[in-house]
């Protein structure tokens, strides 16, 4: 059984090896289009949300719901056109940390996490656009297994598993415990390396499940507070499940146990 899925796991790579780093692009810009997209029809509400948090005023409110309209929108723009994705990726970092601070996420666990996790993925999409021979800092030349890519690689594993964490139930159900025991062991070797594109593709599995699943805003009235923090979550989750798959495209890099098996 276990050369069958094997096997059927080596053709589904060969299959979509062409496809995948799209898609998984593609999902990964997902919550950043969508917010954009949001921040074009809820103008009123965001600005005037932000100033009255933040007492700053009309226009500072003003000039944070444009840049978070015109940065989103404009990064999503630039990586799926593979236009300087490296200033899209930097640009988009400053977006969810802004975002961190303006709504308060630094104070709760589950979005602060959740957020760590979408700059895991970004992460990895930083190490995908960098051309193999170069470095992204200048007179610094590539080292080969420590170069930057690959501990670019590594982080954005490590912060892809932050996700996981915020899924996991602490009750004494028999499912809730073995979703518990295979969730953590799949993530663990995620983040170590170790068997890393099957283990990323069971987690993609697994998360595409939970998040039509749990996440399913459009059964929800539009009108509803719940739409939209539904629908929040679901665009998360897609882009984290990108992230996964571009773990699932590329490989875990040279920081990995797959890649150290290699050497043995």
């Amino acid at each position: 059984l276990g050369d069958i899925e094997l096997y059927l796991y080596n053709i589904f790579l060969r299959v979509t090896k062409q496809y995948l780093p799209h898609l998984a692009r593609l999902c990964l810009i997902s919550t950043f289009l969508e917010d954009g997209i949001r921040m074009w029809f809820q103008w009123n509400e965001q600005r005037d949300y932000i100033e009255a948090t933040w007492n700053c005023g009309y226009f500072l409110a003003t000039c944070f719901v444009l840049l978070n309209l015109i940065g989103q929108l404009g990064g999503c723009v630039l990586i799926l056109s593979r236009n300087f994705v490296q200033y899209a990726c930097f640009g988009l970092f400053g977006i969810i940390a802004l975002q961190t601070v303006a709504y308060s996420i630094l104070w709760d666990l589950k979005f602060l996490m959740r957020n760590l996790a979408l700059g895991g993925g970004l992460l990895l999409l930083l190490a995908e656009s960098r051309s193999e021979g170069k470095s992204m800092f200048a007179g610094v030349p590539s080292m080969g297994e420590s170069s930057p890519k690959q501990y670019m690689q590594l982080g954005g594993r490590v912060l892809l598993v932050l996700m996981f964490m915020t899924l996991l139930h602490f009750d004494s159900s028999f499912f809730s415990i073995l979703q518990n025991m295979v969730g953590t062991a799949l993530i663990i070797l995620v983040a170590i390396g170790f068997k890393t594109k099957l283990a990323a593709l069971t987690l993609v599995v697994w998360l595409l499940a939970i998040n039509f699943y749990f996440n399913a805003f459009w059964t929800i009235p539009a009108y509803k507070p719940m739409h939209d923090f539904l629908k929040y979550d679901f665009f998360q989750t897609t882009s984290v499940i990108g992230g996964l798959l571009l773990v699932v495209a590329l490989g875990p890099g040279g920081v990995s146990m797959d890649e150290k098996k290699k050497e043995w």
